[in-house]
Order: structure tokens, then sequence, then C-alpha cells
């Protein structure tokens, strides 16, 4: 490829049998083509023409350049075409990636996506490693906490997750309920024990709440929600999560600072391509987001 545009001139030698015809061909001078036919052959340490008075006859060097410079003409068209049907067909693979307690609240939006678009195969990852969407290692990307700040990813928002403090009713028939924050003290709570949680919630806990007081630790999220509805003791939970659990009972309701905001990612260099585009779009659609409490 570092020769291309000489070999795309002494083609079109090879092509039109004379200088002038080549040069008119590819609107450049004439002085511009026996250049490039010169810096060509030097590159090859071999003749392509025989120059003579009626013009430029090829040699079987100058045959096997002018076959490979058509084949390759050929299969730059069939690549415009592709990229030009890439502009209409939504196809191929779409790699998603998000941590693993966030999983559930893709999954309809994915099923929806399969459903508009069939040729579409999705590659769903669940992970607590953030994906390096520079390095190609996923399409989309959704991810919770603060906004994401890398200058060269699109961000938008996928909404607001509203997290309250519930428990089982049989944890409250066997210990009570706190009817305040502060009635909260020598409770038997569920929570973390990581330095410095990503959760608002988490950290919430981390700083109003002794150790003493946590019976059950784990940096798992869905864990720490799946004790809660186990009746192990009063622990932080989703409000839609809570709402579809009858046994449940709100602790304390669902504050501001413990809202969890969730972002979709992608690198700028993906946003544009139709099948990121096409799913981005969808996740616009409140259908695409029925658990999240709030959008915005």
């Amino acid at each position: 490829m570092y020769h291309w545009n000489e070999i795309r001139t002494a083609a079109a030698v090879a092509r039109t049998g004379t200088v002038s015809a080549a040069a008119q061909e590819l609107g450049v001078h004439r002085a511009t083509v026996t250049r490039h036919i010169d810096t060509l052959e030097g590159a090859l340490s071999g003749k392509l023409f025989q120059r003579n008075r009626r013009g430029f006859l090829p040699t079987d060097l100058g045959q096997r350049l002018l076959q490979i410079a058509d084949a390759s003409d050929e299969q730059f068209e069939q690549l415009f075409r592709y990229a030009k049907r890439q502009g209409d067909v939504i196809e191929g693979d779409l790699l998603i990636t998000s941590l693993a307690q966030m999983a559930e609240h893709l999954l309809p939006a994915i099923a929806e996506f399969g459903r508009q678009h069939p040729a579409v195969r999705t590659h769903f990852l669940a992970s607590q490693d953030l994906a390096r969407l520079e390095y190609g290692e996923a399409h989309v990307a959704l991810r919770a906490g603060p906004k994401p700040q890398d200058p060269d990813n699109i961000v938008r928002s996928a909404g607001v997750m509203r997290v309250g403090l519930y428990a089982h009713r049989d944890y409250i028939a066997a210990h009570g309920k706190p009817d305040s924050e502060t009635e909260l003290a020598g409770h038997r709570l569920i929570g973390s024990d990581a330095p410095d949680p990503r959760a608002p919630f988490l950290r919430w806990m981390a700083s109003h709440i002794p150790a003493r007081d946590l019976v059950l630790v784990t940096n798992d999220v869905p864990t720490q929600a799946a004790a809660v509805q186990a009746g192990i003791g009063i622990g932080f939970l989703p409000e839609y999560a809570a709402q579809e659990d009858a046994n449940l009972v709100e602790i304390l309701p669902p504050r501001p600072e413990w809202n969890t905001h969730l972002w979709l990612v992608t690198h700028v260099d993906l946003s544009r391509t139709p099948k990121v585009r096409a799913f981005l779009d969808l996740m616009k659609s409140p259908r695409a987001l029925w658990r999240f409490a709030d959008t915005d």
C-alpha cells in the first residue's frame, strides 16, 4: 500500500497504452505519470513497460501488476458498497457490558432490541471490571455512580435508581421496626466492608452505621438485597424491587443522596455506527427502562 498511487498510475498506463491517455484519465500531469512509473520500477527492481513509438507495452511484470491493481480496485469497490450498505442495515455483533448488579436492568432492553433487529447477535458481559471502550472491549456500557468524564466517550443518562432501607416482615416480627434513623442503632443491618464503596447508599451506611451493627457484610449488592429479602436484617433495595415484594416493609424511604445515577457510555468512534445508534435510541424509550424509577 506504500506505493498505491504509483500502482494505480502504472495500471492506467497499462490499460490505456500511453502516458498522455493515463494522465488524462487520472487528471494529473504527464510528468507525474512518468515519475510514478520510474519510482515503482525502482521499488520493484524491474521494468513494467517496453517503450516504443506507439506507446507503452506492459512486460510480464507489468501485466501482473495490472491484474493485482484490477483485483484491488474491485475489492475496494466491494468495501465501499459494504460501507454504504452498513448505513442502512443493522447486523453483526453488539458488545454490551455492565456491572453485575445492573444486568437485570438491561435484559428487557436487550430482548426488545433483539425483536427489532434479529440480524444482530448480542454479547453481554456482566463484570465488576470496567470495559475499556477505546480498545473495543465493548460497544455500549451501562455504568452506575458519578457521570463518567472520559472526553473520548459519549455519555447519556440512563436514569436514576431510587434506593431505600427495607426489612422483611419476619425480621420486624423478631426484632421490631425502627421508625427513624436514630432508632437504627442496635438493629441488625446488612452492608459492605469495602473501604471506598461506589454506591452512594453504601457510602452513607459506612459513615452512619457502626460496624458492630452489621450482621452481614458483602461487597455484592445483589447479595445484600437477597439477604434483606431472606429476613437476615435491614438493608438497601431499589424502590421498584421492594414494591414488588409484599413481604418487605419500608424502614426509611428513598433519599436523594442514596440515588444511584445510571449512564450509557460508548466510545465516540462507535457512537455513529448503525447498531450502536439503534440500541442507544431504543434506550431513550421509556419502554426500555421499565424498571428504573426515574429518568433524566
